[in-house]
């Protein structure tokens, strides 16, 4: 330890001598990411610095940062990890929208309601342009969790300055739980749908708010997982996203009221691989993963994967897929632990690492993996009030605890994210 002090202090004269001569000098960050985890019952969240040599989190000054809402359910970053959301889990039917400092720190900027006041928000999910953010809720006007009734997706647009603009909203499903947007897609030749009406063959395709094709770049889909369809199984209802707003578009298998793909018996979250090739959803109740391709890139249509299902530890809770693709991470409630999966990108089969079965600390509800570095998972563990660390190995997934292994939070974290600290190592030119 005391050589690494002295080596800093070196790097520190290194850089003086450098300016003083009027060069080029490299200023080491060593914070690479952001931590932050919001708590169920307080509504506050702690914030920490990532260490990128160890993946040791250090909060942030004046963490806890306050919010306005009741019992949040989930946060999310903005893709260019400026802002982050909030979703309220009460039924204050809300959410807020945070600023990230660079220096970590968060800002207040807005609570915006949803439509309903009535309704419970469950999950949230933003498209990867950053342009919409997208709501799942249950229980509108007139039902409640003793009489579920439809429940719906909340779109709002959002501006460049990562506040919200006027939602929109949509009727889908009863108890909608989780939401996932694939990354964009464009195919040069489509392999064209009889069973969407108005296609033509331009070279990519984009399905307008009536079905209709119009000519543009890019096809992204909206998967809802349903955990309450009426007198039918739990589902997996698809969409394609109208670009021009947001707008969600019903695939083949939704034209009716219990369309969609069969979701196992109790799922609980979702997630798409960053190709946007796989899904995945987790099954609390039969302990499990199903995978699915999207073997349309055209109209998003799913196909389950031959391999799925796969085994997973006691209640999986919560499911992320490292940046690079490779590796899929599954938080388990109930045997406290992280299963780690090797994702092979030609077939979408997940198979189990070494070590995949990651300890964490009571009641794992949420893991994320750093996106800056894509060396570091978190998870916040919900009965334990505190954040578990891993490093994942690159060449093979599996995981090891980071030096002191877990950190205090506030208490009942229920949602983890994370993101990146800009550039880890930044040139400056001097004059």
């Amino acid at each position: 330890m005391k050589l690494k002090t002295i080596l800093r202090a070196a790097k520190v004269v290194t850089v003086s001598l450098a300016i003083g001569f009027g060069t080029t000098a490299c200023i080491r960050d060593y914070t690479s990411d952001y931590v932050y985890a919001v708590s169920n019952s307080s509504g506050e969240i702690s914030a920490y610095g990532v260490d990128y040599q160890y993946g040791v989190l250090t909060q942030i000054s004046d963490s806890p940062f306050a919010t306005n809402l009741t019992n949040p359910s989930t946060l999310l970053a903005a893709p260019n990890g400026k802002t982050i959301y909030v979703i309220g889990g009460s039924q204050n039917a809300s959410l807020e929208v945070m600023a990230v400092g660079s220096d970590g720190k968060l800002y207040g900027e807005a609570t915006p309601d949803l439509p309903n006041n009535d309704t419970v928000p469950t999950a949230a999910a933003i498209d990867s342009t950053g342009t919409y953010l997208y709501v799942t809720f249950t229980y509108q006007s007139g039902y409640s969790s003793a009489s579920p009734g439809p429940g719906g997706v909340v779109i709002f647009p959002i501006n460049s300055n990562g506040t919200l603009g006027t939602p929109t909203q949509v009727n889908v499903g009863n108890q909608p739980v989780a939401v996932a947007v694939s990354v964009p897609t464009c195919t040069t030749t489509p392999a064209l749908s009889s069973s969407v009406s108005g296609l033509t063959a331009p070279n990519c395709v984009v399905l307008g708010s009536s079905g209709s094709a119009n000519n543009g770049y890019t096809n992204t889909f909206v998967y809802v997982v349903d955990q309450e369809q009426a007198a039918a199984e739990p589902t997996i209802l698809g969409f394609v996203q109208n670009p021009s707003n947001g707008n969600l578009v019903p695939i083949k298998a939704n034209t009716n009221s219990l369309g969609g793909y069969s979701a196992g018996v109790l799922p609980s979250s979702i997630a798409i691989d960053p190709t946007g090739k796989y899904v995945y959803v987790t099954d609390e109740l039969q302990n499990e993963v199903i995978g699915y391709q999207i073997q349309n890139s055209t109209t998003g249509e799913l196909v389950g994967l031959v391999t799925s299902p796969y085994a997973t530890g006691q209640y999986p809770d919560a499911i992320t897929i490292d940046p690079r693709g490779k590796y899929v991470y599954v938080a388990n409630y109930d045997s406290n632990s992280v299963s780690s999966y090797s994702l092979n990108l030609s077939n979408g089969a997940l198979g189990a690492t070494s070590g995949s079965n990651f300890a964490t600390q009571t009641a794992p509800t949420c893991v994320t993996v750093d996106p800056a570095l894509g060396l570091y998972l978190y998870t916040s563990n919900y009965l334990d009030a505190s954040i578990s660390g891993g490093q994942l190995n690159p060449d093979t997934g599996a995981l090891s605890a980071v030096p002191t292994s877990f950190f205090p939070s506030q208490t009942q974290p229920i949602c983890v994210t994370t993101v990146p600290n800009g550039s880890h190592s930044i040139q400056e030119t001097q004059p």
